[in-house]
């Protein structure tokens, strides 16, 4: 008689995708689909009606925002990104910081003791963790390759009730760069961010899980490391972006503030691939404001599990051959 406890499933038919096990980072934290939308679920629990959050910051975190109909308003930064903190946070407000690059976990800690109502955006810094009593996120793409993920740390024991995401139509990009290159597969990736805009709050896909739990950690966080500090002792003098830089931290990428013309262009054309932190910051502020200039001049070279110590020597090679051209 066959086992009336076993679980309904299909046995037999052609072999699946096969991931080593594993765990997550974060076991403890709740898995959601987008960093964006572990926002919007802590504007839902917490119920504040205003938020105060840098000028400095990607535009898809006012979607939740707008789509909750908060008021919303815009602080600046400081020469060290840290916050100008010339508002008062009262019981129905809060105030976002983004710990930019993963290079600015001080200044969270600071701010942990000082600010009511804060909440941590920690896309920039995947392996920062949560301060108890700090609502904070995390994504998971911006890390590893993966096609969509965030985990949350909430304050708040209120829970809301989700279903479950698919990520199945948003791996081809990922596919694409295994089997071919990067490059054939950006189109796809493209398309993928803009199927992420404006999706519902989703717990995080079985595909994504797996995915997430399949990563070697301390590895990609020791790599990380290694680069940006090669990276820091050959830059330092000229960033023009100073930062205190812990040992400790695992950055996102390595940043480089140079007001150099073309640079960043002169990059992409040698196929090093640079991002823009973020092009929304051009049409919220002024050609004389800060945040204009980092978003306009900062170099954001990458660093991750990817590459190898010869990665990071022709990195170097390649800019400081540039600087001395312009």
């Amino acid at each position: 008689m066959p086992n009336s406890t076993h679980p309904v499933r299909t046995i037999g038919g052609y072999m699946g995708l096969q991931l080593p096990g594993g765990k997550p980072y974060y076991p403890d934290l709740i898995q959601l689909n987008t960093a964006r939308n572990s926002l919007e679920y802590i504007l839902l629990t917490q119920g504040y009606t205003t938020i105060y959050l840098p000028y400095f910051t990607c535009e898809v975190l006012l979607e939740p925002i707008k789509r909750l109909q908060l008021q919303y308003h815009f602080y600046k930064i400081d020469e060290q990104m840290d916050p100008v903190i010339d508002f008062e946070v009262d019981d129905h407000s809060c105030m976002l910081y983004t710990n930019y690059f993963g290079v600015k976990t001080d200044t969270v800690r600071a701010l942990s003791k000082t600010q009511k109502n804060l909440i941590i955006d920690n896309a920039q810094a995947f392996y920062a963790a949560p301060i108890i009593g700090i609502d904070t996120f995390y994504s998971c793409r911006k890390f590893f390759g993966v096609p969509d993920g965030a985990y949350l740390y909430a304050r708040s024991s209120r829970r809301l009730e989700l279903s479950k995401d698919s990520s199945v139509d948003r791996m081809s990009h990922l596919v694409k760069a295994a089997d071919l290159n990067v490059e054939a597969g950006y189109a796809d990736y493209v398309r993928n961010n803009d199927v992420l805009i404006n999706n519902e709050i989703k717990v995080m896909s079985n595909l994504t899980q797996q995915l997430m739990a399949a990563v070697e950690y301390d590895d990609c966080a020791k790599k990380r490391r290694e680069h940006f500090a090669f990276l820091h002792e050959r830059f330092k003098d000229i960033n023009e972006f100073k930062f205190h830089y812990s040992p400790e931290d695992t950055p996102m990428v390595y940043p480089l503030l140079i007001a150099k013309d073309h640079l960043k262009s002169q990059l992409i054309e040698r196929k090093i691939f640079v991002a823009t932190y973020w092009p929304n910051v051009f049409e919220w502020t002024s050609p004389d404001a800060l945040e204009y200039h980092f978003a306009q001049h900062m170099i954001s070279l990458p660093i991750d599990q990817r590459y190898n110590l010869d990665d990071m020597k022709y990195l170097v090679e390649t800019v400081e051959s540039l600087l001395v051209k312009t």
